[in-house]
């Protein structure tokens, strides 16, 4: 059973940082982590679910046009965590973010609340 621990969400002031974390765990397909797509995704109320960034295997990074330039994706195959360092950040930013264990697989975490205000 697939596991996807996210942390470190929280309250922040426009403008500010944040880092966010994701554990994988419980991976029994036989194929290893780095193989997987890593993406995270976020969700504000009343909106739909939208991806924010994500990596392939082999290294391209996709970032959402809102985010380009401000966030970054980032893993460590070794310890199968994905990394998102948020920077910059807006009140529209405000949401709770998702980890997602991609292609090959679909498999989501339980999410982390991030609020930007002042």
């Amino acid at each position: 059973q697939v596991q996807l621990v996210e942390s470190g969400g929280g309250l922040v002031q426009p403008g500010g940082s944040l880092r966010l974390s994701c554990a994988a765990s419980g991976i029994d397909s036989g194929i290893p982590f780095k193989f997987y797509t890593m993406a995270w995704f976020r969700q504000a109320p009343g909106k739909q679910r939208e991806m924010v960034a994500r990596k392939f295997y082999g290294g391209t990074i996709d970032y959402a046009d809102s985010v380009a330039g401000r966030f970054t994706i980032s893993r460590d195959n070794a310890k199968s965590t994905v990394d998102l360092q948020m920077n910059s950040l807006k009140a529209e930013d405000t949401a709770r973010y998702y980890c997602n264990l991609g292609s090959p697989g679909n498999d989501w975490g339980q999410g982390t609340q991030v609020t930007v205000s002042s």
